[in-house]
């Protein structure tokens, strides 16, 4: 089994009540987490013109004064700002968020399939078995580390856009030998 990253104990939990009867792990690792991933960055950088023009909409609505309570009315008009700009915290903090992710996901190569764990509030569990593993690509950086890409989720927005999402082992160090052992796993499925 080779393993790259030190793996929590609750996740660690969660694998191995998630494996079958001897079934055996041949590789388990964690995202490399950052900060800064391409949607996160996107967010971001729209949350700086949106807060900052949410901040100053709040002070021109009270005249360039802090609201004064004691009069009611007129002084609270500068308070309607205030879920634009937590709205913008929000955003601004979307870089955090993923790293948070990233430290909550593990994924796993064992003798029988593939399996993606997203823990949060609840956990998210892929398995994807050999005949699912066909189409298997990676997108490697400069650095060496990669995605690699299993299936893509699509999907319409409440406005009724198409909306998709690359799934497989994102972020991972080594996204050469992982692409070779998934390919490998598929070809046990092709053999029998």
């Amino acid at each position: 089994m080779t393993t790259y990253s030190v793996i929590p104990r609750l996740l660690e939990d969660r694998v191995d009540r998630e494996l079958e009867a001897g079934e055996r792990v041949m590789w388990i690792d964690m995202p490399i987490p950052r900060y800064f991933t391409r949607t996160s960055t996107a967010a971001f950088l729209f949350a700086i013109p949106w807060t900052a023009f949410a901040l100053f909409w709040i002070i021109g609505a009270a005249g360039f004064k802090v609201p004064d309570f004691s009069e009611g009315g007129d002084s609270l008009f500068p308070l309607f700002g205030m879920p634009f700009v937590l709205i913008g915290v929000g955003l601004l903090s979307t870089p955090l968020w993923a790293y948070r992710k990233a430290l909550k996901t593990v994924y796993v190569i064992t003798d029988r399939r593939a399996i993606t764990f997203e823990s949060g509030r609840s956990t998210t569990i892929r398995s994807y078995p050999p005949e699912k593993l066909k189409d298997v690509y990676r997108k490697e950086k400069r650095d060496g580390s990669g995605d690699v890409i299993i299936s893509h989720r699509a999907w319409r927005d409440s406005d009724g856009h198409k909306q998709s999402e690359e799934l497989g082992f994102l972020n991972v160090r080594n996204p050469r030998e992982i692409e070779q052992m998934l390919k490998q796993l598929a070809g046990k499925s092709s053999a029998q």
